[in-house]
This record gives structure tokens, C-alpha cells and sequence, in this order.
């Protein structure tokens, strides 16, 4: 077997091409890759659905918007945390009910009690739901075509519009990557 360079702590932001409706303009924060697998969240689908509806607490340690993202096509009845802890990719002990994923990225337990971690989060985002991958499967599509392969800032977990995310991130690029940021929702139109 070939070994598998990790994308852990990366975006994956689809290519125009991308025929997938579950991942149209997505973004995702993949938050591990391995021989084994992928998994990560769509960081710009929010939901109409309240965190606080469905996590009593997390609400008020969520950004704006305050709503549940989903995650992905996977397991829509569970929930996963990612929270950004500002000074957590300096080595810092990592506080009670986080895990590092990457840089100051890391998992929340939502089992914990919010307020063990409210002083520590900088921010917080809820996601039903998770984009996952099979052994092999997004390397599959990363020769494909389907993905392009850029690196995260802790900012892109919390971003207020994230209906503007993937534009903004491809812009952010500094490469061929960024025009791309200009391609028409329909091309059709042109």
C-alpha cells in the first residue's frame, strides 16, 4: 500500500466541476486523513436550526451565525464541534474537553458542560453530520479533479458569511487558484 501523505487540518474546496450536490461551492476542514480514511466538515452550510435548540448551553459560545452546520451527507443525526483556541497552536496545554486537530483547531466534547471551556473557546461551531471517505477514496477524487487542496487559517471554522467562504478562501490563494474565486454560480449565463 501506498503510504498516505495527511491532509489533517487542510480545506478541501470543491472545483467548479464538481457534479456532487452534497459539496456545490463546499469548503471543507478535514479533521483526519489516513491510510484508513477522511473525514472532515462543510465549513459554509448553515441550517436554519438554533444550536441552542438542539444543544442546551453551546448557544451562546457559538459565532454568529449562531445556527448548526451541516456537516456533511454522513451521520445527520450527530453533532461535532470544532472550536478554535486562540494560543492553542503554540503548545499550550490544551484545555479539558478539546482536542488539537491542527494548529489552534481542535474537537469540542459536547458531552462536556460549556462553561469548562467558554474561557478558552475563540470560537465555536456546531455540525450535524460529517463528509466522510473510504480508504483510498479522496485520493481518488483529488486525481479526479473534484478538489482543490488548500491550507486553513483558524479564522475560515468562524467565518460570519459563510455563504461567501469559498470565494473568499480561493481569493486568498496566491496562485491561478484565485481567479477561479471569480467563476459564475451558472456558466450557462455567460
Amino acid at each position: 500500500m501506498t503510504e498516505v501523505s495527511s491532509l489533517t487540518g487542510r480545506l478541501l474546496v470543491a472545483t467548479p466541476a464538481l457534479a456532487d450536490p452534497n459539496f456545490d461551492r463546499a469548503v471543507v476542514l478535514l479533521l483526519d486523513h489516513d491510510e484508513e480514511g477522511s473525514l472532515g466538515v462543510v465549513l459554509n452550510r448553515p441550517t436554519p436550526v438554533d444550536v441552542d435548540d438542539i444543544l442546551e448551553g453551546w448557544g451562546d459560545l457559538a459565532g454568529e451565525p449562531g445556527v448548526v452546520f451541516q456537516g456533511g451527507p454522513v451521520s445527520l443525526d450527530s453533532a461535532l464541534g470544532v472550536g478554535v483556541v486562540p494560543g492553542g497552536a503554540l503548545g499550550e496545554a490544551a484545555p479539558l474537553g478539546w482536542r488539537r486537530v491542527h494548529g489552534a483547531i481542535g474537537l469540542v466534547d459536547l458531552e462536556a458542560p460549556p462553561e469548562l471551556l467558554a474561557s478558552a473557546l475563540g470560537s465555536l461551531r456546531i455540525f450535524a453530520g460529517y463528509a466522510g471517505w473510504g480508504p483510498g477514496q479522496l485520493e481518488e477524487e483529488l486525481v479526479d479533479g473534484a478538489w482543490y487542496v488548500v491550507e486553513s487559517e483558524p479564522g475560515d471554522v468562524s467565518c460570519p458569511s459563510p455563504e461567501r467562504l469559498w470565494r473568499e478562501v480561493l481569493r486568498r490563494q496566491r496562485s491561478e487558484l484565485a481567479m477561479v474565486a471569480t467563476y459564475p454560480d451558472d456558466p450557462s449565463l455567460n
